[in-house]
């Protein structure tokens, strides 16, 4: 796809601020799901986060939604953990992103992993989207938020985006404004291979897997794979090392 159609964002705010919820929404607002496949905290994969309502790894997501101006753009998300004790994930997932969606609870305000978080956005040179969520609860106060915005992490709020995440109140507006404010990735096919790794697990049937996030130049499929064959190599050898010693001296 052309660069200028791709968006690298990620979601961040405090524990408990619907960075979870958000991220369901935009699953299903992009149809990434049908409304049979939905559930609670999709991109929650482990059982502890589910159970207690958090966010402990970092999870990543590809959508593609077609916006009002009549082109499709490849979303690349990064839901992130709010809680300060896995801010490491959250820098990783900010290494791999041009944006952030830097969500607020209209009842409780600016928070203590909101401000943490928003430096290591700003330290990134990133592209910092305020969205306000719960504004339908009675204790939403979005007014006093979008002041606290300003004065506490010194972003303009006057075009912060109002929404409530549960419902899907304004969560097309976030879509829009992650295609239109969000800038596309810079570099150049051209250029030599320079990639970031930002996440990487292992799993028992394909063995390790690595998500890269490709700055400069690009990757090309081989039909001959080098370290596969320098595995394979090296597998051999210590299978003949290993016959040789078992070999009984004449």
């Amino acid at each position: 796809m052309d660069p200028k159609f791709i968006r690298n964002f990620c979601i961040i705010a405090h524990i408990d601020h619907g960075k979870s919820t958000l991220a369901d929404r935009l699953l299903e607002m992009t149809g990434a799901l049908s409304q049979r496949e939905m559930h609670e905290q999709v991109l929650d994969s482990m059982d502890l986060e589910r159970e207690r309502g958090i966010t402990i790894k970092a999870k990543s997501i590809r959508l593609h939604y077609k916006a009002k101006d009549g082109n499709t753009y490849q979303l690349n998300l990064i839901d992130t953990p709010g809680h300060v004790d896995f801010s490491y994930e959250v820098s990783r997932a900010l290494s791999a992103c041009e944006g952030a969606l830097l969500v607020v609870d209209a009842s409780q305000g600016v928070e203590a992993q909101t401000v943490a978080n928003t430096f290591l956005a700003a330290g990134h040179n990133l592209t910092i989207l305020p969205v306000i969520n719960k504004i339908d609860l009675p204790a939403a106060q979005p007014d006093f938020v979008k002041e606290q915005i300003e004065s506490v992490l010194a972003i303009p709020a006057h075009d912060a985006l109002m929404i409530s995440a549960k419902s899907g109140l304004g969560v097309e507006d976030v879509l829009e404004a992650i295609v239109h404010r969000v800038p596309p990735p810079k570099g150049s096919a051209e250029n030599p291979l320079q990639a970031l790794i930002f996440d990487s697990w292992f799993d028992i049937y394909r063995g390790a897997v690595v998500l890269v996030r490709v700055m400069e130049g690009r990757i090309t499929p081989h039909l001959k794979n080098p370290f596969v064959l320098q595995q394979s190599g090296l597998r051999s050898r210590n299978a003949r090392h290993a016959h040789s010693q078992t070999r009984r001296p004449r």
